[in-house]
């Protein structure tokens, strides 16, 4: 799903963030509550530093989900499995050419040329990113992604990141 952000959305986002957030061309994902919980973001932000994050996680309850999966060795074991699993490598090479394609289509930057995000295409460095583009983009595109993602489980069960604002219309 990719959809405009409105004010509403861009609201949530800042309360989630802590901070208004920077060069967002879309909604790439809406947690079960309505609530944008991954952002498209622009590969040049407004005050032109470049931006290789074009899936980016706000929502604090999923990127605390994820942090807690870092703190615990997954990357570390991914990373060892890419080494080791030529169907994985090859699978996570494809997902890190996807990024790439998906970033390109927002606009060419020259300094990120080439260079997807989270450590792709031979290692892991960010659950947060491969998440966030399993997400955005669905399952089956990025296999480290969507394997964090299955461990995360129901990360949204106990209600919205944003209690005080009424839930989007999804």
């Amino acid at each position: 799903m990719t959809d405009q952000p409105t004010a509403a959305d861009l609201e949530a986002v800042d309360a989630q963030l802590g901070r208004v957030p920077r060069g967002v061309v879309a909604v790439a994902h809406r947690c079960p509550c309505g609530r944008p919980d991954v952002l498209t973001t622009e590969p040049r932000l407004p005050d032109g530093t470049p931006f290789p994050t074009t899936f980016y996680a706000t929502c604090p309850k999923l990127t605390g989900a994820i942090s807690t999966l870092e703190s615990q060795g997954v990357m570390r074991e991914m990373t060892e499995r890419l080494g080791t699993d030529e169907e994985l490598a090859a699978a996570y090479a494809a997902a890190h050419d996807d990024y790439l394609a998906r970033r390109a289509a927002l606009g060419s930057v020259a300094e990120i040329e080439g260079i997807s995000a989270g450590g792709m295409p031979t290692r892991v460095k960010c659950l947060h990113v491969l998440v966030a583009h399993s997400l955005a983009v669905g399952p089956g595109v990025n296999p480290l992604g969507d394997e964090a993602l299955a461990m995360l489980g129901e990360w949204w069960a106990d209600g919205s990141c944003v209690p005080d604002q009424p839930a989007a219309d999804a």
